[in-house]
């Protein structure tokens, strides 16, 4: 493309001199050039050709003049740029007293110093300096001050103190955060326990790409997790569950998180439907433990479901232990046990030892419950439990896994998996 740009101009300057050499071949015009008695004539083209080599001869000159000025300013720049890739390589390999050495020489170029002294503080920071961190974002000029701002939250956030970190955005966010800001500011707001800065902070950070979108979605549902948690009415509960999007009400965590805070705030119904609904789109044994958590609200009509669900994951340890729960907070000692002891046959959990304890509690079996609660602490911590007789005389307890058939989508039987 550059070559036929070339190639044009030159045939319009050649059709050009081409023109004007016919002109000024008829009438080579007259010049005179009188100055302090000396009498210069000559014609039209011999002077515009004087004024060339002129031209050329005085930016020849002004060349040469500049010449060591700028071979001087490209070796400054030079060991600028060896100082500033020494610095950042001494940064990423954590020798941080050595890239502090190299960015503070280079710091002092205009064109490298606002990288030189972001990077600078983060090496500072990193050593423990907060002073000498928080005077070379001090002395960052206006084109990267929304940097040293998000830097400067993040060093406040590190040091634990998030409520300041939250305090310095807010009052920047007005001219604008950078990224880092953005995200500092919602990293900070969830510390904190503003949920609703965390949120409004989303979409433009969101707008930016700045993370793959499975990070985004994580971020989205740690943020949104939060709000729910801390949602303090029913309303604010329900408006934040009907804005959140399709996909994010299907995730269990944030699932789990609605049905919390629904059955915290008396709303024992709701948590029971989205539980329900989400286990009949897809088996979760994280939301079948929560089921027994909804507090002492339909604990029947919840117990008759969850026995229900065993013909779907009869082998699922979450289930049992959540039906024997449930028995257990209704009192009905005797229907606990077999459930509760088939699940730590199959899985042993803190959940099912502590709720092994609370029924032989409730037998008046102390010793057994004081073993049971023993093994819930023992379990948790990774080691080995005590075995528990059972308090009524039976045979063995079949912990063997229930075999059922399994049909696709499409009504075709599905072979067991090997595990």
């Amino acid at each position: 493309m550059k070559a036929w740009r070339t190639i044009t101009i030159l045939l319009i300057v050649a059709v050009a001199a081409a023109f004007a050499w016919h002109w000024l071949a008829a009438d080579p015009g007259y010049v005179q050039i009188r100055v302090r008695g000396t009498t210069i004539e000559t014609s039209v083209v011999a002077a515009i050709a004087m004024l060339i080599v002129f031209w050329a001869a005085v930016s020849i000159l002004w060349w040469l003049l500049r010449f060591p000025f700028r071979a001087w300013g490209r070796a400054v720049q030079r060991r600028g740029r060896e100082r500033l890739a020494g610095g950042l390589t001494a940064f990423a390999e954590g020798d941080y007293a050595q890239a502090e050495r190299e960015l503070g020489k280079v710091a002092n170029q205009p064109a490298f110093r606002t990288p030189a002294l972001l990077v600078l503080a983060r090496a500072a920071h990193e050593r423990g300096e907060n002073e000498r961190a928080e005077r070379a974002l001090a002395d960052v000029d206006a084109g990267g001050a929304r940097a040293a701002d998000g830097l400067r939250a993040r060093f406040l956030l590190e040091r634990g103190r998030a409520a300041e970190a939250l305090s310095l955005l807010k009052s920047k966010a007005a001219n604008g955060l950078s990224q880092r800001g953005r995200r500092a500011l919602i990293d900070a707001a969830l510390a904190d326990g503003d949920t609703q800065a965390a949120l409004d902070a989303l979409p433009a950070f969101a707008k930016s790409q700045s993370l793959t979108p499975e990070a985004q979605a994580a971020l989205e549902t740690r943020v949104l997790d939060a709000a729910l948690a801390a949602a303090p009415d029913a309303t604010r509960l329900n408006t934040l569950w009907n804005g959140a999007t399709r996909a994010q009400r299907r995730r269990p965590e944030l699932i789990a998180a609605f049905a919390r805070r629904s059955a915290a705030l008396g709303q024992t119904l709701a948590a029971m439907d989205e539980i329900e609904s989400a286990l009949r789109r897809e088996w979760s044994e994280d939301l079948a433990a929560l089921y027994a958590e909804l507090g002492p609200n339909e604990l029947p009509s919840r117990t008759t479901k969850a026995e229900g669900w065993l013909a779907i994951a009869p082998n699922s340890p979450a289930l049992l232990t959540t039906i024997g729960r449930l028995y257990v907070q209704q009192e009905q000692w005797t229907k606990a046990e077999e459930p509760l002891e088939r699940a730590l046959g199959l899985a042993e959990s803190p959940a099912a030892w502590e709720a092994l304890g609370d029924c032989r509690r409730g037998e008046g079996d102390l010793a057994a419950a004081c073993t049971c609660y023993a093994n819930a602490l023992q379990v948790a911590r990774g080691l080995a439990s005590t075995p528990v007789g059972a308090r009524l005389p039976r045979g063995p307890l079949d912990t063997r896994p229930v075999a059922f058939e399994e049909r696709s989508e499409h009504g075709v039987p599905r072979l067991p998996v090997a595990k």
